[in-house]
């Protein structure tokens, strides 16, 4: 796409916006000389910051990616794979970021044990899946990326397992929005299981990883040339680090970055908590602005509805309240009643815990459904913490969490008849053979309330995961995946649905850059 041409009052030498666009990005024109650099972080070319062209470059790089969790190291994999000499730049001081610490889950309508039919669970395809995250984000998300995302998870995962040694647990979950079961879980029940997989096959083809390096600032000349480097903090001494052949952005999102959540939904207060490592900032996405990236979708930013509730961590029991609606879960408030369909979206369910106006809420199974969702030592962790507390009966569950014990016991009492009736006249949740009633215990709960968890919006990218420009044109050797970028979830991302995203999107990322001559 062409860069748009003057108008008629540019001709007559009248002042239009798209001027002073322009004009921001004079300096890059003159950079070529050698002395500013491309920088749109102010509207007018006086108001931004000047920022000068390294003179010289105190390293040479061939590909870098910066972000060292599922899309940075599947890119990496994969760059790798294509011949390129690839670089993880990682800002924490550890590797991961938030994927080592997810829920350990990841949706695919299919995978080489065939879970699915295995255990008997119904019929699935990826049409199906990708109609369930297109209408999971209310039609915001781009009906070709999200058919993209669905079509390579099998792949993907399968990828993983062969070549990188990732185990699956024998359980396969229907999650809130999907209208199947296709939530896998690793049998670390983290995302420390992806990672460590994806990391094993980077590692094997070569890829190198830089811990305590922080990007500050991507050097672009002007809005037509490529990405030429950064200018990076490695370990407190600054460097400018010159690019040959690609840089990948799959640095995630901004979560914990307060001020860029209000500024584009201020309804995500400052008091809420928060699941992420403290690592997602969002400066990334700032960075690549600056040098003409487009972002769309930002004020989309998704609670999850489980977290602790007085930290907002995602511990391995606050998975359970996500992995259990398949199985016949039941979430209830502390008037011992429901108030959501359990199947619902995670938007929809952080609404209805809000709404209740009593924190926290809580999910309640029995043991029947503990080899559905997980394994009793996971459970019996959770309890030594505090975090799961057992009764026999429903009513003395009800007394240790404080709700009413009749409210309680008639509560499940009614959703057991539910179950058998194949009906939800509170709810209208959909039901079948697969949910367990809860009539024989002992009996679990868990607190949960809603916490920031994912930020939907980002980057605008293609097919290709090449960043796009604000004139609709790829940016010359800048790619992007993961939840840095936006567009494909929509206004809700399903639960499960990160992790293919990031993996599928950082093998097409790492492709492509290898493609680029160096």
């Amino acid at each position: 796409m062409k860069k748009p041409e003057m108008d008629e009052r540019e001709k007559k030498g009248g002042v239009t916006r798209r001027q002073l666009l322009k004009g921001a990005v004079t300096a890059g024109i003159v950079a070529s000389a050698g002395t500013m650099a491309l920088n749109l972080t102010k509207g007018e070319a006086d108001a931004a910051e000047k920022k000068m062209l390294p003179k010289k470059w105190d390293e040479t790089l061939d590909t870098v990616i910066i972000g060292s969790g599922f899309a940075g190291l599947a890119a990496a994999a994969e760059a790798s794979k294509g011949g390129a000499k690839v670089v993880i730049f990682e800002k924490m001081p550890v590797y991961g970021g938030n994927s080592v610490i997810n829920g350990g889950e990841y949706n695919s309508w299919d995978d080489e044990l065939h879970l699915r039919e295995k255990l008997k669970l119904g019929d699935d395809s990826v049409d199906l899946h990708t109609k369930d995250t297109i209408k999971g984000g209310d039609f915001y998300g781009s009906p070709e990326l999200a058919k993209i995302l669905t079509e390579g998870a099998t792949p993907a995962l399968n990828w993983m397992i062969d070549d990188g040694g990732l185990k699956l647990r024998d359980i396969l979950n229907r999650t809130g929005g999907h209208t199947a079961y296709r939530t896998h879980t690793c049998v670390e029940g983290v995302g420390r299981g992806y990672t460590e997989a994806l990391k094993k096959i980077a590692e094997s083809r070569g890829t190198t990883m830089r811990l305590r390096t922080k990007v500050l600032w991507i050097w672009r000349a002007d809005t037509n040339g490529p990405v030429l480097g950064l200018e990076v903090d490695e370990d407190g001494k600054k460097k400018n680090i010159k690019i040959k052949r690609a840089l990948i952005l799959a640095s995630g999102g901004f979560s914990w970055d307060i001020k860029m959540r209000q500024e584009f939904n201020p309804s995500i207060v400052p008091e809420f908590n928060c699941t992420n490592h403290k690592g997602a900032t969002g400066e990334m996405i700032r960075y690549a602005q600056a040098i003409g990236a487009d972002a769309l979708q930002l004020c989309f930013i998704q609670l999850y509805p489980y977290a602790e509730p007085e930290k907002g961590t995602l511990d391995s029991p606050a998975v359970y309240p996500f992995r259990g609606p398949g199985y016949g879960i039941v979430y209830v408030d502390k008037k011992g009643k429901r108030f959501v369909n359990e199947l619902e979206r995670r938007d929809v369910v952080s609404r209805a815990e809000i709404a209740t106006g009593m924190k926290p809420t809580y999910s309640i199974f029995n043991e029947k459904m503990i080899p559905k969702m997980g394994t009793k030592e996971e459970v019996e962790k959770g309890m030594a913490r505090g975090r799961f507390v057992k009764a026999d009966s429903i009513a003395d569950l009800a007394q240790k969490i404080g709700v009413p014990p009749e409210a309680l016991v008639d509560t499940i009492n009614k959703h057991n008849l539910y179950l058998k009736d194949k009906k939800d006249p509170e709810f209208n949740k959909a039901i079948n053979d697969v949910m367990l009633p809860m009539e024989e215990g002992p009996f679990y709960a868990i607190a949960q309330w809603p916490a920031v968890h994912h930020c939907m919006g980002g980057l605008r990218i293609n097919k290709m995961a090449q960043v796009i420009d604000i004139w609709g044109a790829p940016i010359p050797r800048l790619f992007a995946a993961g939840e840095v970028t936006g567009g494909i979830h929509g206004s809700n991302r399903l639960g499960g649905n990160a992790t293919p995203d990031c993996v599928v999107f950082g093998r097409i990322a790492g492709t492509n850059a290898a493609k680029e001559k160096a």
